[in-house]
């Protein structure tokens, strides 16, 4: 185990060392996604990170899952090459447990459970924000772990394009641009983007049956728009649309075709409709309609060897409302998913009516947030989730929080009704959902260009869906509520700048376990970290980041280690005038060899070089 007093203590040490200023930077920033109500980040009673457009950019090559992972509490897995089968982790929790809208819309599989996050390139984000912690009393379903909103990329001021090209190892070619901007109540953003990477060969190991030493290649097209017209400082409306077509080579398994010819297209898309209307000067309504799709189809020497769809039908009435003391929140939603797929599921849709309320304040140095949901799921019956958390500004640069919420996760509908297959499995329709409680306890520190926050979590998740082999030997697999996790542990981030020096950094040290078995949880490590610093000097800004990760284990069982490693990633960027520059990123700089999951490859030493116009 790792000693909570004495790391505690060193996090407080380090905070109290920064000069006390005006806290400027947290102040100015404004997160939705902690409360659905806008807020500023210094006085949120969660564990919230936002990456801006300038971290976007400053990632080269990077995926989104890749920077995720750069952040406090988050680790990713990937089987391969870009473009290929990736999972995330929050504090610990399964990958299911993440909850991902994009512009508010879900855009998940109802069948996995999980989002294409490969299929959603960066050229189209504008901002993410990222809630660690349970929020099933904010957004239902998923999020156990936490919640992680994309923005895409919206229009302001004077009409303006930008431009991107860049190119890179395994001929790697990204291709991005673009029109935004506002006029008489008007605004409008639209981005369209092409990535295309000959990529590597997902298997190395000569010994698996999947192995294939071609290259695994992934090409992407992307588009987002958006629209919005505003009468006048109370009334506006308005368009979100997205979609990403992405397609990716893999390697096939057992009883592999001759050619090993196996590809995988998933298109991802969302659009909504909104209306923001103040019906009274304390009362303002949003209503959004809209719809989420993950598509996919699975190809095996050019024919369609099998596909499925999810399309997610989603309605949201909002009421934001000022009251005598803090501001209250009630909302009502309703989500329809409907599963079409060349298997026969015995069910394919469900739907989930949701009712909830919130209630936010302060006073005087006290500030706290209440917030309840009860969602009514077909077929599984219904859960009621709550949260209940408490601040204090112990000075201007100190405050402290304390938190306890409940979340849940419904049984994907492959959990559900996946058809018999021989040799594989059938779905349990009489699963329970995923029941989480959590404790939190947290510091933080924002004085000036300085952030710092060491935050403690205690998350325990009782009837983990699990497939088992049933019976044993038989290669035969049926979920069950057979398993629990208590998740614990700490994390401290930091970021803040010294004149033209800027320093970042994220430490994790957590204890995954089931319970059942007192295994550690597969594929996540006890200990992760990254640090990173830039330094500008004229026109140039040099970057370099270190990203650690302990071991972790394969499998359930605790018996396939894969190791720790630490890479070194270098940028630069040279500024050729106010609206153009040129920039580089070396990933992997030592070409260090591991594993994100056993017998898959990992990128190497890559490099990229690009061109940027972006008016400021």
């Amino acid at each position: 185990m790792y000693p909570r007093c004495s790391l505690a203590a060193g996090a407080i040490a380090l905070m109290a060392a920064f000069p006390v200023m005006a806290a400027e930077s947290e102040a100015e920033t404004i997160v939705v996604t902690a409360t659905r109500q806008a807020q500023r980040a210094n006085e949120l009673l969660a564990d919230v990170s936002v990456i801006s457009r300038e971290e976007i950019e400053a990632a080269g090559q990077s995926s989104l899952p890749e920077l995720l992972a750069r952040q406090p509490g988050i680790e990713f897995t990937q089987s391969g090459s870009a473009g290929s089968t990736s999972s995330l982790f929050i504090r610990g929790t399964n990958s299911e447990h993440t909850l991902v809208l994009i512009d508010g819309m879900r855009v998940n599989s109802a069948t996995l459970g999980t989002t294409a996050l490969s299929r959603i390139p960066l050229a189209q984000v504008d901002r993410i924000e990222i809630l660690r912690g349970p929020a099933s009393s904010l957004y239902g379903s998923e999020a156990i772990g936490g919640v992680i909103q994309i923005f895409t990329r919206q229009g302001s001021g004077p009409a303006a394009f930008n431009l991107e090209a860049a190119y890179g190892s395994d001929a790697t070619q990204k291709l991005s641009a673009g029109v935004s901007g506002q006029n008489e109540g008007w605004k409008y953003s639209l981005q369209a983007a092409y990535d295309d990477t000959n990529g590597f060969s997902n298997i190395r190991n000569k010994n698996n049956n999947s192995y294939n030493p071609d290259d695994d290649g992934f090409r992407d097209k992307s588009f987002s728009g958006n629209l919005a017209y505003r009468f006048n400082n109370d009334h506006e409306i308005g368009l979100n649309t997205f979609s990403s077509d992405g397609s990716n080579d893999y390697d096939g398994g057992y009883k592999a075709s001759a050619t090993k010819d196996y590809r995988n297209d998933i298109r991802v898309s969302s659009y909504s409709l909104y209306s923001r209307n103040r019906i009274l000067p304390d009362w303002q309504s949003t209503v959004r309609l809209g719809r989420g799709t993950d598509d996919a189809f699975y190809y095996v020497d050019g024919v369609k060897a099998s596909s499925v769809r999810t399309d997610q039908d989603q309605f949201s009435w909002q009421n934001d409302i000022a009251l005598p003391l803090g501001k209250a929140l009630l909302a009502a939603e309703w989500l329809r998913q409907d599963v079409e797929a060349t298997q026969q599921y015995d069910k394919t849709e469900r739907t989930i009516k949701s009712l909830l309320a919130g209630w936010g304040a302060s006073a005087g140095n006290h500030r706290w947030q209440f917030n309840a949901r009860h969602d009514d799921i077909s077929q599984t019956g219904s859960k009621t989730t709550g949260s209940a958390a408490y601040g204090y500004q112990i000075s201007d640069a100190f405050r402290a929080h304390a938190s306890y919420g409940t979340a849940y996760k419904a049984p994907s509908m492959n959990d559900l009704y996946y058809p018999y297959m021989p040799y594989m499995g059938q779905g349990n329709p009489d699963l329970k959902p995923e029941y989480a409680h959590n404790r939190e306890f947290a510091l933080h520190y924002e004085a000036g260009p300085h952030a710092a926050s060491v935050t403690y979590f205690h998350n325990r998740i009782d009837d983990l869906i699990q497939w088992e082999e049933t019976p044993a030997g038989s290669w035969f697999y049926v979920p069950q509520n057979v398993s629990s996790a208590r998740i614990t542990g700490w994390s401290l981030a930091y970021k803040g700048s010294f004149g033209p020096l800027s320093l970042r950094a994220a430490i994790d040290l957590q204890d995954p376990r089931n319970t059942e078995t007192d295994n550690l949880l597969t594929r996540r490590a006890r200990k992760h970290a990254n640090v990173g610093a830039d330094y500008m000097t004229g026109a140039w800004t040099f970057g370099g980041e270190v990203v650690s990760s302990g071991e972790r284990y394969n499998d359930v069982a605790n018996t396939v280690r894969l190791g720790g490693y630490t890479l070194l990633n270098l940028t630069a960027n040279y500024r050729i005038d106010r609206n153009v520059s040129l920039f580089a990123r070396i990933n992997n700089v030592f070409d260090k060899q591991y594993e994100l999951v056993d017998d898959y490859g990992t990128a190497g030493v890559n490099g990229m070089v690009g061109i940027r116009y972006q008016p400021k």
